[in-house]
């Protein structure tokens, strides 16, 4: 939470917490509510209604702030709304931040709209919260990286299932790695012995059509040896021509989403250019795609006071247990979101094969026995202190300085 001063007792504070249909809305100073709690709905009505009220009561206050706990998407079409006729006034808090000042007011385990109501109200006197202004753009890329992951995820489906198919229209064709060449299915030979596959319902396709239909280079010698390993396969199963026709349209489909992906990526790139993560991009082995991912569920940094905060939120830090004299430490804790704890562990795993100094490190970590991903999650906690200092500082990666600094410290 970012404090700053604390409100007048004559300022104005608008409490909402954000449902689905239905926003529970509190209007307050600092005598008590002005009015009685209200729900209003998520529609350019409840929006009128809003200015309605605080148009009758922003008169006698000094002041006005506009409370919002920041749910997933819930609140995002108000806050932009509310944003945009009253510039500046909107403060964004974290569910985990109404979870605090709830306990503190004596309710943490008794969760209601009401008292999350009183909380945000806590929270917005205290001078606390995120201005939305600042975070428009960080929301517009996260939006964009959570649904480049789920078209990443519907590819893999339908990689899987094509190779599926392909196996039982040409039994053979498609082995796995351990049983001689692979076909890359994403690959540009992969998507011409698709396409032959479904133009000639899975009879051997000839050097030539493996050629005509490849939407990229493929070499003579390629052609000839999948032409010829074609050859050697089963005959095709009676019902081919339905498979075929299956086949090719799932290939369409899967071509179509290469191409949103593709869109979605340069989207993603422009977005990152306007935050603060876009200097993660210098880090070794850490493109756009990578640095945006952290960047989304990181920014803005002014959110985390240090590193370890950061590297809690991921989920990645062990699991601590105290009690007396007992401490006790388990596992990674998994708090947070799985987006943020796959985002910096990619980090990790890049940095460790391009960053000579993390690739040194990860050597010593395997050598006292670790295994890959133990090590990998260890490599994520320095990644993540590196990444928090670079997102403050706005300094480029240094290789020789990031040595110096690492040894300097023991580390």
């Amino acid at each position: 939470m970012l404090v700053q001063a604390p409100l007048g007792l004559s300022a104005l504070v608008v409490a909402i917490d954000p449902g689905k249909v239905m926003n529970r809305v509190w209007v307050s100073d600092g005598a008590g509510l002005v009015t009685d709690p209200v729900s209003m709905p998520v529609s350019r009505a409840g929006i009128g209604d809003l200015e309605s009220t605080v148009s009758s009561q922003v008169a006698g206050h000094d002041g006005l702030v506009i409370a919002i706990e920041a749910t997933g998407s819930l609140h995002r079409a108000w806050a932009v709304e509310l944003e945009r006729l009253h510039p500046g006034s909107v403060r964004l808090f974290a569910p985990s931040e109404t979870k605090a000042a709830r306990t503190q007011l004596g309710s943490g385990r008794f969760k209601t709209d009401d008292r999350d109501c009183a909380a945000l109200t806590y929270l917005a006197r205290q001078g606390g919260g995120r201005a939305q202004a600042e975070e428009s753009v960080v929301e517009e890329l996260c939006a964009a990286v959570r649904h480049r992951r789920g078209l990443v995820a519907d590819r893999k489906k339908a990689q899987q299932r094509l190779h599926d198919q392909l196996n039982a229209l040409v039994p053979g064709l498609s082995a796995p790695a351990g049983h001689g060449r692979s076909l890359a299915i994403e690959g540009t030979t992969g998507q011409a012995v698709l396409a032959c596959a479904a133009a000639f319902a899975g009879r051997p396709a000839s050097t030539r059509s493996l050629t005509a239909r490849s939407p990229g280079r493929m070499s003579p010698a390629t052609a000839r040896y999948w032409a010829q390993r074609w050859q050697g396969c089963l005959p095709p199963p009676p019902d081919a021509q339905a498979r075929a026709s299956r086949l090719g349209r799932d290939l369409q489909r899967y071509r179509a989403l290469q191409a949103d992906i593709t869109v979605l990526e340069e989207e993603i790139t422009t977005l990152l250019a306007r935050t603060d993560g876009q200097v993660l991009t210098t880090l070794p082995g850490v493109a756009t795609v990578r640095a945006a991912a952290f960047a989304a569920h990181s920014l803005p940094i002014a959110r985390f006071p240090d590193a370890e905060h950061l590297y809690s939120a991921t989920g990645l830090a062990p699991a601590m247990y105290e009690s007396a004299t007992l401490r006790r430490r388990g596992r990674i804790s998994r708090q947070g979101l799985a987006e943020h704890r796959d985002a910096l562990m990619g980090i990790a795993w890049g940095l460790s094969r391009f960053s000579p100094a993390f690739a040194e490190r990860d050597a010593q970590l395997r050598a006292r026995g670790m295994a890959p991903i133990q090590a990998r999650v260890a490599l994520a906690r320095n990644a993540c202190r590196l990444t928090y200092r670079m997102l403050v500082t706005q300094q480029p990666f240094d290789e020789e300085a990031y040595r110096r600094g690492r040894l300097s410290r023991g580390r």
